[in-house]
């Protein structure tokens, strides 16, 4: 059976919103997201790099958001929120897949990390110039989202996919430190419509 491995808000949500959205059956193992847990042998034989998610299904183990979302399409999508492969609409499906994980995501972490690490260690006035360039990259990425929803509800045109899925949960993240507002219109009634499918609302706050 497909067992996803999940602690809340971490990118465990994308395979389980898309389990939900595939009206899968599958199971949620809540994890103990503690540094002490995440090093254990257990976890380790379950996750290598010791990340969450982690997923398993018969013969396959993994501990990539972004490939499980592949994988489970592959196994029980039948088509369903990916284009077809080899088409250009599927070259920019996995252009929007990669840029929320390269790309949109990539900021975040960077300026999260940076302030608690370098806080301490550096005065601050070059932790300020590190959260600002932080800044700049995430709203250069939220720029590219804004442009490519100019003449669309998702950022593909045929609909929904499981790329908004992966973008989804990123921008959800960057809202956090980022209003997204009259900056970034399109974006925001986005993140909105995201917010207000079942799937994701179930996934939020699973």
């Amino acid at each position: 059976m497909l067992k996803i491995y999940h602690v809340p808000g971490t990118r465990s949500v994308r395979p389980i919103w898309l389990a939900y959205e595939l009206d899968l059956e599958f199971e949620i193992v809540p994890i103990d997201f503690s540094s002490a847990y995440r090093d254990s042998l257990e976890w380790r034989s379950i996750s290598p790099a010791g990340k969450v998610p982690a997923l398993t299904d018969g013969d396959i183990a993994m501990f990539e958001s972004g490939a499980m979302v592949e994988v489970i399409l592959d196994r029980y999508g039948e088509g369903r929120l990916r284009p077809k492969k080899g088409t250009a609409e599927s070259a920019e499906y996995l252009q929007w897949s990669w840029f929320a994980e390269a790309t949109l995501s990539r900021p975040l972490g960077f300026m999260r990390t940076m302030k608690l690490a370098n806080a301490i260690k550096q005065g601050k006035e070059e932790v300020g110039a590190i959260a600002a360039d932080g800044e700049k990259k995430a709203r250069s990425a939220l720029e590219a989202v804004e442009q490519g929803l100019a003449d669309r509800d998702y950022l593909l045109a045929s609909g929904f996919t499981a790329a908004d899925i992966m973008t989804g949960y990123s921008l959800d993240l960057l809202s956090h430190l980022y209003a997204l507002d009259e900056s970034y219109p399109k974006t925001a009634a986005y993140l909105s419509r995201l917010r207000a499918r079942h799937a994701c609302e179930k996934a939020l706050i699973t």
